[in-house]
């Protein structure tokens, strides 16, 4: 009978066995019963460790998730996104008096008067 330290040492050495377990495609209880029960026998292990040669490999699949993600996006929305940050920075620029039409020091802005009263 296997420990369990002898599986994760051997799980640790096979790390394509994780691809099968993100997949769904198998569990760790499966793969610790068919260790327990033929050990580190390759004809056990061919189906597991032959299948995820032939699919890709731990960076080849990372690279490829990448690549796939870049050709869902949609480059016109992403550019009206963009326009649409711009304007919004332009105008927060405006109120706070950092944009261009900000009031230069050349123009004279009258103070309200301290003490009028506003009737309705």
């Amino acid at each position: 009978m296997a420990t369990k330290e002898e599986f994760k040492n051997f799980a640790r050495k096979h790390p394509e066995l994780v691809h099968f377990i993100k997949n769904g495609e198998s569990s760790w209880q499966k793969f610790y019963e068919i260790y327990d029960i033929y050990g580190e026998e390759e004809s056990a292990w061919q189906d597991y460790f032959v299948k995820n040669k032939t699919t890709s490999t731990g960076t080849d699949y990372n690279f490829k998730s990448i690549t796939d993600k870049i050709k869902n996006i949609d480059l016109s929305s992403i550019q009206e996104h963009i326009t649409t940050a711009q304007k919004a920075l332009g105008i927060v620029q405006e109120l706070t008096g950092k944009g261009a039409a900000a009031t230069t020091a050349t123009e004279v802005v009258e103070p309200r008067p301290i003490n009028k009263i506003f009737e309705d």
